[in-house]
This record gives structure tokens, C-alpha cells and sequence, in this order.
């Protein structure tokens, strides 16, 4: 018969002393000294180690615990006792106990594992995620799923007190435009139509709006067919929530509190001050994307309007075809820059369409580099070393180019150097909000405009006709939060009016009777009294794994996909019988086909 657990292998404590107890969980280490066996016992909360000896042990369990082996899962009571000093263990929380067995069973027994279930893993990525199972008992991995709980129970709670209601809405909707590629569900029912899993429930969750529930939220499961990364899953979860009758301003206050309160429940970190909040335009100007890190500094500086008096033909030719200069200042790291490894740098550039690189030094006696003779007189030394407060010891970087590229190009350089130098603190916490967005983006591809952010939110210019006419330059009632360099959420007031909802959507390219046909739905309702309405989502994946410091989002997903989007543990997507076909009326045609 199986005993009940007395206590968790990481919870032992003085309490218990000299007690009987029983604990249960995985064979982390065995050590035979001669007759007396040491074994390390592994649960979620850590270890306990276990002594088995023959004095308190039938001969028969002592060769049971002579053939414990890695992974065996056992059931061990004994009498808990306080180890002498010298034989306390510091580096773990119950080094200050060992439980001497009484009786033992095995409960399982295991293979030798592909990977060691340990913190310190040194192994390929994907022998991790073949064999999640052994990699998520790792107390790391289970320390961030702990995580992620107190981070969703936190949010759950704060937003009950606030009266929001947790509303489920559909996996199996509709196929709409915009966004990224749709996850396609055929049905038997209904030959050659499909569901689509749902990008996130921005129309559902605006419907409940317009139903009265004032104040909805969700932690939602959302797919989208979008090519990954470090930061992002085929599948996510966010934290979706709408409002009725507030405004941006409000949202956010909703929005910054609760992320305040997740800090504190997780982190034990009192955040007093309000988040800072800058433009979108600021953001690009400043940082070069619009989801800047803010932990330091490094901001772009624009030598536009100066680069036409150089001597550098390079930044005169990119200045007359309507291009910018801008430079970054990486401060005291000259000395740790030969001129290859400066020129190498180009590497960080060239993917967001950089054509080169220029760079000097500031030395005593002035700059120094590739670059510096066409800076040598005193106006143009004077006016590069204020903008860029340049002192000996800088390295000063440039980009000329278009506009786009001269931002993407140094924004990725700024942070690249940051990490590489450590020129921020990794345990802060450094939130902004990016506001007044653009309403519309120009597709080159498409020949069109498309929503910069999606089509159902408010423009901060209330009259249609106005917006159609300069599209160019509307700007949206949208707000982004970022933490450290990652856009962890974004929400926007959301379009309440039928005249202007058909404006934007034929703004954007849609015929009245796509627009029936894609949404005829949302339409409809806008004819009975919607209310003014907002919201906002918060990717809980990116969050977590931000709190957690994790480098890439896998490390906070229980079992996630590859960058192929690949599920290696259960090896998805497969391949279904023919009948699973047929009855889906679908027919794969070969490649040769």
C-alpha cells in the first residue's frame, strides 16, 4: 500500500525534525560509500537527501536501494534529522537535513535519460524538445511555469476586482483579411469550407461591447501562420481585454496598475513611478523602432540638415535622394575596436538593407578612422562632437540611407552594442508606452494603404471624410506597452460608428460587398446603439519571459514548436489517412502535381 506524502522533497524543515515522514519523487543522485547509500530525491520543490543503511533497512531493500538508478521514482519513509555542520550542504535550501530511510519502494523505473536533469544543461535545443518531458522537470523550467501561474493568477485577480468578466469566445471562426496567414480547420459538414483558428478575438470581444458587457477579459489561446523567432510561437496566449465608455487614457491607467501588481506578486518590486510615455514618431527618431529599450541610452542623432556642407559624398548623395544621416555614440568602447572588428559590424546592418557602415574614433588629437579626413576641419568637428557629446575614447557610428533604413539599421546596431557591452542592468524593469501610431501604412507591394495597426481602430480625427481625404497623415487612438526592447502588448479605441467603419474599410481596398461578406456581422450590430469602446492585449508568453530572463520564449511554453514550427515531441504537423481526407472532401495533390 502506497503511503501519502508527508511534504515535498524541497520543503523539508526544522518543523520535522526527528519526525517520520515520507517523501516521493525521482532518484537525482545515487553515492555508495561502503555500505551506506546516499541518494539525492528530486521533486518540484527541490531536493532531499535520503540515507539508506542496513541498520534501519531489511536486506532485501538494501539491495533495492544498491540498484536505484537516474530517474527511478521512489517512495522512501524515515526519521528526518539535522545534519552536523561540516556536512551541510549551503547551496540548497534543505542542505541542512537528510532522512534516514526506513523502507523504500520503487514506484518506477527508468532508462538512462538522453539529457541530465539539471540546470547547467549543455545540449542541442532539439534533444530538449524531443524529450520535453525529462527537459520540464529541470527545476529552472519548473520555476518558470511557477512563474507564469503567479503571473496569471495575479492578472485574474486584479482584474475581478475590477469587475471585468471572464468571457470565453470561439477557436473555429471565421477566415478575415489583414494580419498574418490564418490557420484553416476544414470541415465534414460543409464541402470546400473552412473554419479559421483565430488570429485573437478582437471582433468577438467588441461584440461583447456592443452586448453591454462594459468590461471583458480572457487569457486566450490565438494562432497565427507567421514566420517565428525567439519571441514568438505559431501558437500564443494573450491577455485580452475590452471596455465600454473609457478612454485611452483610462485603459492605460487599467493596463499599467495591473502590470505593476504582476511585478510586485513576482518579483517583489514596488514600481511608485508612472510609466513614461512617448510617440511613435519620437520612438523612430530617437531609437529607431518603436519598441525601444529604454534601459540605456545611445539615441540616434540626425546629421540630415549638416550632411549637405561635408566633404563625405556618401552622406551627400543619400541627403539628396531624400534620404537621412544619423549617427549613434558608443561611448569609452574605442579602444575595444581594431578596424576589423568595426568594419565587421556592417553584419548587424546589411539584413535591414544598410549598404554600408561609416565609423571614426574620437583621440585626443581628434577622429580617427576611415571616415575621419572629411571631418577634419573645426565646423565639422565641433558640430559632430556636440550633437553626439563625443569625448576621447568614443566610437561614433553612421548610416545614410533612406529613412527606413537609416532607423531599422541603427536601432538594431544600438541594441546589438548594448548587449554586447553590457551597458544595461539585466534585473531592470524598464515599461513605456508608444502612442499617437500612424492610422495607415503604404503596401509598395499591394499599391494600397493598410491598417498600421487593424482596421477597426479609431482614428484621433473624428470626421471620415477628413481621414479618407490624407490618409498619410491620420494618426490612430493606439497605444503600445513595451518592456525592455519587446512590444509586450497593444490595444487601441476602437471604431463605434457605421459611417466611419465603412470609410476605413474602403480606404483600405474593400468593396462595400466584401466588406458585407467578410464582416457583415460587426456591421450589422454598429446599427444598434454600440458604445464607445477600447481595449488591449498582452502577449502573457513575452511577459513571462521577460520576468523569467529568458533568452527565447520556448523557455516559458510547456511544449512549444521549433522555428520550423515543429512540435518534435509529438511530431506535428503529420501526415492523415486518406479517409480523414476524404471525409473533409480535400485531395493533397504531390509536389510532381
Amino acid at each position: 500500500m502506497s503511503k501519502q506524502r508527508t511534504v515535498y522533497c524541497g520543503l523539508v524543515n526544522d518543523e520535522l525534525v526527528g519526525q517520520t515522514i515520507t517523501l516521493k519523487g525521482w532518484v537525482q543522485k545515487r553515492r555508495d560509500l561502503g555500505g551506506v547509500i546516499f541518494v539525492d530525491v528530486r521533486d518540484r520543490e527541490g531536493f532531499c537527501q535520503v540515507v539508506f543503511n542496513a541498520e534501519n533497512l531489511s536486506a532485501e531493500e538494501m539491495e533495492m536501494a544498491d540498484k536505484l538508478r537516474s530517474e527511478y521514482v521512489v517512495e522512501v519513509t524515515g526519521v528526518l534529522n539535522e545534519r552536523d555542520g561540516a556536512q551541510t550542504n549551503p547551496k540548497i535550501p534543505t542542505g541542512r537535513f537528510e532522512l534516514f530511510a526506513e523502507s523504500l519502494t520503487v514506484l518506477a523505473k527508468s532508462k538512462t535519460p538522453p539529457i541530465y536533469i539539471e540546470d547547467d544543461l549543455d545540449a542541442d535545443e532539439e534533444v530538449r524538445l524531443r524529450n520535453r518531458v525529462l527537459d520540464l522537470r529541470r527545476p529552472k523550467m519548473f520555476n518558470n511555469f511557477k512563474l507564469r501561474h503567479q503571473v496569471t493568477r495575479s492578472i485574474r485577480n486584479y482584474l475581478d476586482n475590477l469587475e471585468f468578466i471572464d468571457v470565453e469566445t470561439p477557436y473555429l471562426t471565421k477566415s478575415t483579411p489583414e494580419g498574418a496567414r490564418d490557420y484553416l480547420v476544414p470541415t465534414r459538414r460543409e464541402a470546400g469550407k473552412f473554419y479559421a483558428l483565430p488570429q485573437s478575438p478582437q471582433l468577438f470581444k467588441q461584440l461583447l461591447m456592443g452586448a453591454g458587457f462594459d468590461r471583458y477579459y480572457q487569457i486566450v489561446r490565438c494562432f497565427r501562420d507567421e514566420d517565428l523567432r525567439g519571441d514568438r510561437q505559431p501558437e500564443f496566449t494573450q491577455v485580452d481585454l475590452e471596455t465600454s465608455f473609457l478612454s485611452q487614457s483610462e485603459i492605460q491607467a487599467i493596463t499599467e496598475e495591473m502590470l505593476k501588481e504582476v511585478v510586485k506578486a513576482t518579483k517583489g518590486i514596488d514600481i511608485v513611478e508612472a510609466f513614461p510615455t512617448m510617440t511613435y514618431a519620437q520612438a523612430i527618431n530617437e531609437y529607431g523602432v518603436d519598441k525601444p529599450d529604454i534601459r540605456f541610452e545611445m539615441k540616434l542623432v540626425d546629421f540630415t540638415d549638416f550632411a549637405p556642407e561635408s566633404e563625405f559624398g556618401v552622406f551627400k548623395s543619400a541627403v539628396s535622394n531624400g534620404g537621412q544621416v544619423k549617427a549613434i555614440n558608443l561611448k569609452g568602447q574605442a579602444d575595444a575596436y581594431t578596424r576589423k572588428t568595426a568594419d565587421a559590424l556592417i553584419d548587424v546592418v546589411k539584413p535591414y538593407g544598410a549598404k554600408g557602415l561609416a565609423w571614426m574614433k574620437v583621440t585626443s588629437e581628434g577622429f580617427n578612422g576611415p571616415i575621419a579626413k572629411f571631418f577634419a576641419d573645426d565646423n565639422s568637428s565641433n558640430v559632430i562632437s556636440e550633437r553626439l557629446n563625443a569625448e576621447e575614447g568614443d566610437i561614433l557610428f553612421f548610416v545614410a540611407d533612406k529613412a527606413d533604413v537609416v532607423a531599422a539599421s541603427l536601432g538594431e546596431l544600438r541594441v546589438n552594442l548594448a548587449k554586447q557591452h553590457q551597458l544595461f542592468d539585466p534585473n531592470a524593469l524598464a515599461f513605456v508606452w508608444i502612442t499617437d501610431w500612424p492610422m495607415f501604412e503604404y503596401d509598395e507591394e499591394e499599391g494600397r494603404y493598410v491598417a498600421m495597426h487593424h482596421m477597426f481602430t479609431a482614428p484621433q480625427n473624428a470626421n471620415p471624410e477628413e481621414v479618407k481625404a490624407n490618409p498619410a497623415e491620420a494618426l490612430a487612438q493606439a497605444y503600445d506597452i513595451v518592456l525592455n526592447g519587446y512590444e509586450i502588448g497593444g490595444g487601441s479605441i476602437r471604431i463605434n460608428n457605421l459611417d466611419m467603419q465603412e470609410q476605413i474599410f474602403d480606404l483600405v481596398g474593400f468593396t462595400k460587398e466584401q466588406a458585407e461578406e467578410q464582416f457583415g456581422f460587426l456591421l450589422n450590430a454598429l446599427e444598434y446603439g454600440f458604445p464607445p469602446h477600447g481595449g488591449l492585449a498582452l502577449g502573457l508568453d513575452r511577459l513571462v519571459m521577460l520576468l523569467a530572463q529568458e533568452p527565447n520564449i520556448r523557455e516559458v511554453i510547456a511544449f512549444p514548436k521549433t522555428g520550423r514550427g515543429i512540435d518534435l515531441l509529438s511530431n506535428a504537423p503529420g501526415y492523415v489517412e486518406n479517409a480523414q481526407l476524404s471525409e473533409l472532401h480535400l485531395n493533397i495533390r504531390s509536389q510532381k502535381d
